[in-house]
């Protein structure tokens, strides 16, 4: 049986179609589900197996990228959230999903003031990156990047610099193995300038698990990479089988299975 996927969409979300393809092309079977119906019945997270918060601009980002979904998974469905990780399930959150998931505390516990650990705040560029970008997991064991060396991949954000709350935070997360994927160039070095960082992300950080590697946020998107000719070179020499992106859905897929 594949495990079921939930595509948890609100107002202003735009990539949940493209997300519940690209987990179907991996073998899950997904389901989109307005935040209001989960809300309504939350206890109908219990029936799926992966949780995905996927791209776009939820309630238009009007207080801030992923501010008021987030506060909405906060204050109604965090024990909810809590028994769904509890039980070993997985938790996505691609672009405004991971925006979504720090300002929840879903990815990184709040502390008592509700302050995150790490936030993502406005590009040092100021405006809107849109481009892609190639991405490393430097070996760090992951779930959702088991036996992904490197990826190339879209970002299209406004808030996506990764700031911990400290350098030692910071440095906690890299022990931890909780510092999954980073910018970088073609030739993978230890200086990553703008536009290769399309952020200015510390540590040139592009996505982070929880401690227990089940709960993921990225700002790229795998979803736009799944299929050989959304590639921007795609006319310009031979195709793979497949978009990168689409081994990040297979392994979350491949997890239950």
């Amino acid at each position: 049986m594949p495990p079921r996927v939930l595509i948890l969409r609100a107002p202003g979300t735009n990539c949940d179609a493209e997300t519940a393809f690209a987990f179907e092309r991996a073998g899950g079977m997904a389901e989109t589900l307005h935040v209001n119906r989960l809300l309504e019945s939350p206890g109908e997270l219990a029936q799926y197996q992966i949780l995905c918060l996927p791209g776009g601009f939820s309630y238009g980002d009007d207080l801030g990228a992923g501010r008021i979904l987030g506060n909405q998974l906060r204050h109604h469905l965090v024990d909810w959230l809590e028994q769904f990780k509890a039980a070993g399930k997985l938790i996505l959150g691609i672009c405004n999903g991971f925006q979504i998931l720090i300002k929840s505390g879903v990815l990184l516990q709040l502390d008592q003031e509700s302050a995150a650990l790490a936030t993502l705040a406005r590009n040092d560029s100021g405006k809107f990156e849109d481009r892609w970008v190639h991405l490393h997991t430097g070996g760090v064991k992951s779930i959702f990047f088991a036996g992904i060396d490197s990826l190339y991949l879209p970002v299209a954000h406004a808030e996506g610099k990764f700031v911990p709350r400290s350098a030692a935070v910071m440095s906690e997360m890299d022990r931890n193995g909780q510092l999954v994927l980073r910018y970088g160039t073609a030739a993978e070095g230890s200086s990553v300038p703008y536009p290769q960082n399309p952020n200015g992300s510390w540590g040139h950080v592009a996505a982070i698990c929880d401690r227990t590697q089940r709960v993921c946020g990225l700002m790229p998107h795998p979803e736009r990479h799944i299929d050989p000719t959304q590639h921007p070179s795609w006319t310009r020499g031979p195709l793979p089988a497949a978009g990168e992106g689409l081994r990040v859905f297979e392994n979350a897929v491949r997890y239950f299975q």
